[in-house]
């Protein structure tokens, strides 16, 4: 671990104890200096160095690679005579010690070299132990934060599977670059192109310089970190043979790596149809030995729940689900992180979060036309397969979901699936598709198909907190404006005192809760409040919080977020693979129905509101629209 080295004075430290592997992401594992029979002493240093290692890896969430923990061990001079003769203490202490820390690799081990010059080995071997004291050792943290990355972190590797595409080049390399600039990865990181494409490191380091920039925040040493960051950029050439293409990085990794321990992650920016020969390719021959793998997939997560449940399956044949990062970007929006920390940090709101309090819950998705993307809505995949299976249900299920018992990923993961598997059966008349009306070239080609361009449903989740509550999602493209919100709208208060101050229209007097990431970030709470002067007026008010003006930040952008979740193991914002199957069983009925009934979709203008059943989808479940949509 980086910056966590464990001095142990005086006592000689047997080969038998090797490095722990739990600290081998961040460097050097500490190492605790002892005799067989120091039984008391060794095993309480362990102990230590696992809760050191827990605690440091919270604080890491915080403050990145930038934090160095210094512990020292202070060994006792001398052991017990009743300690020396215990026969079981050298059957333990004969074998290898080691923490495993990532399921999804192999233990690693690091190079002998990069330990902490602070452990003096041979100076330990020559001092004998007092007997005047028998306590176990005593463990010391100072955290200290500091600027430059240790020389002793593990080498960590990154490959882009695709790094010609359009996503490669315009958020995952950025990405990694914004991480590299802020000291979130390594110093002795290497980036890898991997791609059929003739190039050079070059040529790769060309073509993806032109969308490199700082963030507004990041302009001191802009220029120096981009070309540090160039530097350690390489190109592999995959030929058209994946198993040999895949060889090639393993051994282009391993130069860079050299003898030491590292890790490894590969971000398959890759076509669907393209994901299994990749994947599996990479299993058999670009995965360490000697430290974690993890792999990045990007959605949509199969056609139907057969393809998905094969996909799923064969992936699992090779890696392990701890390993496996399902990507969704919209899902590294801080609107999503900020459900459970509004819900579960704040007394006023954990309490109404469930039927008795609220009456529905919108969960608002839109894009204007951009003729970038239309061909993928337009094409086989759709915006049900592409939005809602993810994005949408990923958001009801945050948002719905029992507090977990911790914040660790797997955790969440355990509550979100026993929300998405509680969705009732969508009704086909709970449904409306839309398709957009574009006369342009780009677009005029795919208007013969029936794939919907735009999507909204009634959805009742079947448990007692969210029993009868309808949650309204609305999702399209070519719309009025990009949007991105959920409001929560609460019941009328019984027997309201106030209710003729309001009129014909008592939903005016609704509180609402509102979510919001675009147009711009902000948390709205709208409640009633007198107007000011003579005379008793009522009037619907909101309390705001906008982002722009509480914090004077630029936000990263969402694949920053999720890259840096991957890097630290985080999978809470990731589809596990009972989510996906979970997900599927949800829509698969109505897609089917649509599938077997060729509806075809409400056509809507572009630059409009979408198709006008979406208005009478909402009154039928007695949900009021926001007037601005």
């Amino acid at each position: 671990m980086a910056g966590l080295a464990v001095s142990a004075s005086p006592a000689p430290a047997p080969a038998s104890f090797r490095p722990s592997a739990a600290a081998s992401r961040f460097g050097p594992c500490a190492q605790v200096a002892g005799t067989a029979a120091n039984f008391r002493t060794r095993v309480c240093g362990l102990r230590c160095l696992i809760a050191a290692k827990l605690k440091f890896r919270k604080t890491l969430k915080r403050h990145g690679w930038q934090l160095r923990r210094n512990l020292e061990v202070r060994a006792n001079d001398k052991v017990p005579d009743w300690l020396e003769a215990t026969p079981l203490t050298e059957n333990i202490m004969s074998g290898d010690v080691q923490l495993a820390y990532d399921s999804g690799g192999e233990t690693s081990n690091t190079c002998p070299d990069t330990f902490d010059s602070s452990v003096n080995e041979q100076s330990s071997m020559h001092h004998k132990l007092n007997p005047s004291e028998t306590h176990p050792p005593v463990l010391k943290e100072d955290p200290v934060l500091f600027d430059d990355q240790p020389e002793s972190a593990a080498p960590l590797c990154i490959a882009v599977i695709g790094a010609t595409g359009e996503l490669a080049k315009n958020k995952v390399f950025p990405a990694l670059f914004a991480l590299y600039y802020s000291g979130f990865l390594p110093q002795n990181v290497g980036i890898f192109g991997y791609s059929r494409k003739t190039l050079t490191d070059e040529d790769l380091r060309s073509t993806i310089e032109a969308n490199l920039t700082c963030r507004v925040d990041h302009h001191e040493n802009c220029d120096e970190k981009l070309n540090e960051f160039l530097k350690r950029t390489y190109y592999i050439d995959a030929g058209y043979d994946n198993k040999d293409g895949m060889v090639k990085l393993n051994s282009r990794m391993s130069q860079i790596e050299g003898n030491c321990a590292a890790n490894r992650i590969f971000y398959l920016a890759v076509p669907q149809e393209a994901l299994l020969d990749v994947a599996l390719s990479l299993a058999d021959s670009a995965q360490t030995m000697q430290g974690w793998n993890r792999i990045i997939i990007e959605k949509p997560f199969g056609f139907t729940s057969l393809s998905s449940h094969r996909v799923t399956q064969s992936l699992l044949s090779r890696f392990e689900e701890e390993q496996i990062y399902r990507i969704d970007h919209l899902l590294g929006k801080d609107l999503i992180e900020n459900l459970t920390v509004l819900r579960f940090s704040n007394l006023v709101f954990e309490p109404l979060w469930s039927r008795t309090y609220i009456r529905n819950v919108q969960v608002i998705f839109s894009e204007e036309t951009a003729t970038e993307i239309q061909g993928r809505y337009f094409g086989n995949y759709g915006i049900i397969r592409d939005i809602v299976h993810s994005h949408i249900l990923q958001t009801i299920a945050l948002f719905a979901m029992e507090p977990p018992v911790s914040l660790d990923g797997e955790d969440i993961r355990d509550e979100k699936v026993k929300v998405l598997r509680s969705i009732r059966k969508v009704d086909l008349e709970d449904v409306v598709l839309g398709q957009l009306k574009d006369t342009s070239v780009k677009v005029d080609r795919y208007t013969k198909s029936l794939t919907p361009t735009y999507f909204a449903a009634a959805m009742y989740i079947d448990n007692s907190r969210w029993d009868g509550v309808p949650f309204l999602i609305k999702t399209g493209i070519g719309l009025m404006e990009n949007r991105a919100e959920i409001r929560i709208q609460f019941r009328h208060v019984p027997g309201n005192i106030y209710r003729e101050r309001f009129g014909h229209d008592i939903d005016l007097d609704t509180n609402e809760l509102i979510l919001r990431d675009q147009p711009e970030e902000a948390i709205l709470l709208k409640v009633n409040n007198k107007v000011p002067g003579l005379g008793l007026q009522l009037d619907a008010s909101e309390l705001n919080l906008l982002y722009r003006d509480r914090y004077n930040v630029e936000l990263p952008d969402s694949y920053e977020h999720l890259l840096l979740d991957v890097l630290d193991g985080d999978s809470h914002l990731f589809m596990r693979s009972d989510e996906v199957a979970a997900a599927w069983n949800v829509l698969t009925p109505v897609i089917h129905e649509i599938d077997q009934n060729r509806i075809a979709p409400e056509l809507y203008e572009a630059g409009g509101r979408g198709p006008v059943n979406a208005y009478y989808l909402a009154a039928k479940h007695g949900v009021r629209l926001d007037d601005e949509w």
